[in-house]
């Protein structure tokens, strides 16, 4: 169960520079991750999902080198500090690798410029070179109109290779698996022609590809990923929550259930590429949808500062995601009721295992309330959400203990305030 953390913002490092990679001095800010390990242990979470960590003109996404650690983080060794940390406390570590595209102040990109067709690095990049000259820019693809990112040619054998270096440097220095950004991209047999070559070395690693629409279960099988990011069951969660439409958080769960004879899919309410659950759903429903996401199938991960209750709305302008990629703290805040709402939600979950890839059943549904009971023969959780402005008592069958949240249980009954919401056990 992982932590999301998006490095550049976290650490207050600027996302627009006006200088050059080459020209930057490195800065070691990377240790401000650590004093942040121990609330990841104390909130029962046992993954660290770094996002870009890499050389880059901006973002983070615009990647220039690989191999160099952002000099705006740090160096190598800052690097190989903090995941030696991570690993003395338990915690795993998930790299963002961004292999659709790189940026255009990449080194491979800059030779194509100057030297087109005949640069040694042109195999890494579809061009139709008819009727180019030599002065006039190259006719590259971008990543979805973003001029920045320069999209590599996934067909040829060099941009294969480069990518197997790079997952295989990493794991190398301790590295536990990566997160493929845009792999909803990438046509899945490019994975699954890199990813068996890096299992090769690292049959433990995993991977889990960014999907944000399309057949998930069938890039899951021609791909040879572990699993992809579950973005319908994302937005159900939200839409259902926010519009008050349980009928619409049901639906979500059905169809999410529907991938797991496949794979477990990698489960969030929140990212660094949209607006915060508290913000989206409202402050006082926070629970709510955590409640979801702690007892339904699935790899969880927590955006950083979700579990405070964190607000930010992403814009669709430059400089948009900023509200949701903050600086943080130099060390965490005192845990409030949200926080220890998470932790209770967590704890469940790592005393019922089975969670991860067990069935969801709607045994209770309105507008505005909800029952699920994610079960297997032997146990049951039930997660019961209000939203409505009133109290309400649901049928919540064979539970028989409240185990987050709050209400009144009798019998097989549960009284929740309004706006209330309970997770139990039976």
């Amino acid at each position: 169960m992982w932590w999301h953390v998006y490095p550049l913002g976290f650490v207050g490092a600027d996302v627009r520079p006006d200088t050059s990679v080459a020209d930057r001095a490195v800065e070691h800010r990377l240790d401000r991750i650590t004093p942040w390990l121990d609330h990841i242990v104390d909130l029962g979470l046992n993954g660290l999902l770094l996002g870009p960590v890499f050389a880059s003109s901006t973002h983070g996404y615009d990647t220039v080198d690989h191999l160099q650690i952002d000099p705006r983080l740090g160096d190598d060794d800052d690097f190989d500090a903090l995941v030696r940390a991570a690993h003395d406390r338990g915690v795993r570590v998930l790299l963002d690798g961004v292999f659709n595209h790189v940026g255009r102040e990449h080194p491979a990109f800059r030779a194509l410029e100057a030297q087109g067709p005949d640069a040694p690095t042109a195999d890494l990049f579809a061009v139709d070179w008819s009727g180019w000259q030599p002065g006039q820019p190259v006719p590259v693809g971008d990543f979805e109109g973003h001029d920045i990112l320069v999209a590599l040619d996934h067909d040829t054998r060099a941009t294969e290779d480069l990518v197997v270096e790079v997952m295989t440097h990493w794991l190398g220095r301790g590295v536990d698996g990566w997160r493929l950004d845009a792999a909803y991209a990438v046509p899945p047999a490019f994975w699954a022609r890199v990813l068996p070559r890096v299992r090769e070395r690292f049959p433990d690693a995993w991977f889990s590809g960014e999907v944000i629409h399309g057949d998930a279960a069938a890039i899951v099988t021609a791909s040879t990923m572990d699993s992809t990011t579950q973005y319908e069951l994302w937005q159900g969660i939200w839409h259902g929550i926010a519009d008050r439409n349980c009928h619409e958080l049901a639906h979500a769960i059905e169809r999410h259930d529907a991938l797991l004879p496949t794979f477990v899919p990698t489960t969030f309410v929140g990212n660094h590429d949209v607006t915060r659950i508290a913000s989206a759903v409202g402050e006082r429903f926070a629970g709510h949808a955590a409640a979801v996401l702690f007892t339904v199938a699935g790899t969880p991960i927590v955006y950083a500062g979700d579990e405070y209750g964190w607000t930010g709305v992403k814009e669709e302008r430059e400089g948009g995601d900023d509200a949701v990629r903050p600086e943080f703290p130099a060390t965490p805040p005192t845990a409030d009721t949200l926080t220890h709402a998470y932790e209770a939600l967590v704890a469940l979950r790592r005393r019922a295992p089975w969670l991860h890839r067990a069935h969801t059943d709607v045994t209770h549904l309105t507008n505005t309330a909800v029952v699920l009971r994610t079960a297997t023969a032997d146990a049951a959780v039930v997660t019961a959400l209000n939203l409505g402005d009133d109290p309400v008592e649901l049928p919540v069958a064979d539970a028989t203990q409240v185990e987050a949240g709050g209400g009144d249980l009798r019998g097989a009954t549960l009284r929740l305030p309004a706006a209330g919401w309970a997770v139990l056990s039976g």
